[in-house]
């Protein structure tokens, strides 16, 4: 008969499961209670024929009962036990009872264990959690049952005691205490003996160490929340120019990385992460893209050179004299007046439309800095303007200002 069709006479190895247990013995024999013996009554006479009192421990509580049964498997026959195909018996079913006899039965359960980190389903009478992890350990591998499912729901692990009057060690925070167990007593009773506290997070088992002694050990499980960030590159945007000659570059905007951040879950396991999850991502801070301006203006045609003059009459018996071509106009005070005139109108503080050129010569702020300048060309005198005007000048010609430049005849 499977354990799913079995009687209420039949025990548990619950604690609460052996108080039903109980109680459904004394209504099955109420005469235990009362310490009434069953005689037999014939032709009006009381005979007391092959009487037998018999020890009969059921999953650990124990009965002294008064018998007339001949055999173990009358005795339970006449109890009303009916045991389950993985229920233990011990003596055989067909033992002659004798007086004084005892008779155990134990209920087979299926109970969740860890075998060598594998999960399995196996069928035990053991009547405690440290009987469990014992009898499997004993095959050479690594046994462990999980109380934490348990625990948190207010109950005992596997419903089963740890030991019964016996010692149990408890392992926690690198820390091994060993404590003495009175009576039935379950894994909560031995963390409350070492003084131990566990989070409805930790993960509390039971395994076997030296001489079969139960060991609880509780792993600290912390579930938290962590973040990673990155850079993200900006991009390079180019910007036509049209005041600007083809060819000519100017940064207007220096470019700035964003970020990204991400988020995930943890498991930390004594304090060291075990397992992570990634959750969320997001850019939490926009890049800010790297602005050049490109010029589109078309550059000037270079000026034709000057036609070849006839030489002039030899003088009598001379040589033919070449006539020099005329030089560029002189750099003076004036000329950079009416060049400052022609570029900005005079105003030592305007700025292009664009905002890109500064100043009487309308210099870029990156050819201000080539020439020596800080801060922008608008913010500067008059004198200093010019004087970095004329070093541009000396450095690369009058091809800086290629418009006004021909217009005052200096190209």
């Amino acid at each position: 008969m499977s354990a799913n069709h079995r009687t209420d006479q039949i025990t548990t190895v619950s604690a609460e499961g052996v108080e039903t247990s109980v109680r459904a013995k004394r209504r099955l024999f109420p005469w235990l209670a009362l310490g009434i013996v069953p005689v037999l009554v014939a032709g009006g006479a009381v005979t007391a024929h092959a009487h037998k009192s018999v020890d009969l421990e059921i999953n650990g509580e124990h009965h002294t009962l008064s018998t007339f049964a001949g055999s173990v498997e009358g005795l339970l026959a006449e109890k009303g036990i009916t045991l389950g195909e993985r229920d233990l018996l011990a003596p055989a079913p067909d033992t002659a009872l004798a007086d004084g006899a005892d008779v155990v039965v134990r209920t087979a359960r299926e109970v969740t264990v860890q075998i060598d980190g594998e999960e399995q389903e196996v069928w035990t009478t053991a009547l405690t959690s440290g009987e469990v992890v014992a009898s499997l350990f004993e095959s050479g591998r690594e046994v462990s049952v999980a109380a934490s499912r348990s625990l948190a729901g207010g109950r005992q692990a596997l419903d089963m005691p740890l030991v019964v009057d016996g010692e149990a060690d408890v392992v926690a925070d690198g820390a091994t205490t060993r404590v003495q167990l009175a009576g039935t007593a379950f894994v909560p009773d031995a963390l409350e003996a070492a003084g131990v506290e566990v989070d409805r997070t930790d993960r509390v088992e039971v395994r076997t160490g030296e001489n079969a002694i139960p060991v609880v050990v509780v792993t600290r499980m912390d579930r938290g929340e962590r973040t990673e960030t990155e850079p993200v590159e900006f991009e390079t945007v180019e910007r036509e120019d049209p005041t600007m000659l083809e060819g000519e570059t100017e940064v207007v905007q220096e470019g700035v990385p964003g970020e990204r951040t991400r988020t995930f879950v943890t498991v930390t396991v004594d304090g060291k992460e075990a397992h992570s999850e990634q959750t969320r991502e997001e850019v939490t801070t926009e890049p800010v893209n790297k602005i050049v301006a490109v010029g589109t203006k078309a550059r000037p045609a270079p000026a034709p050179a000057p036609a070849a003059k006839a030489p002039a009459p030899a003088a009598s018996g001379g040589a033919a004299t070449a006539t020099p071509a005329p030089a560029p106009a002189p750099a003076t005070g004036d000329v950079w007046a009416r060049l400052a005139q022609c570029e900005s109108g005079g105003n030592p503080t305007i700025v292009s439309a664009n905002g890109l050129y500064h100043g009487l010569y309308q210099f870029s702020v990156g050819t201000w800095q080539a020439v020596g300048g800080t801060g922008l060309p608008s913010q500067a005198s008059p004198a200093e303007q010019t004087q970095r005007a004329q070093a541009l000048q000396a450095r690369s010609g009058w091809g800086q200002w290629p418009a006004c430049a021909r217009k005052l005849g200096l190209l």
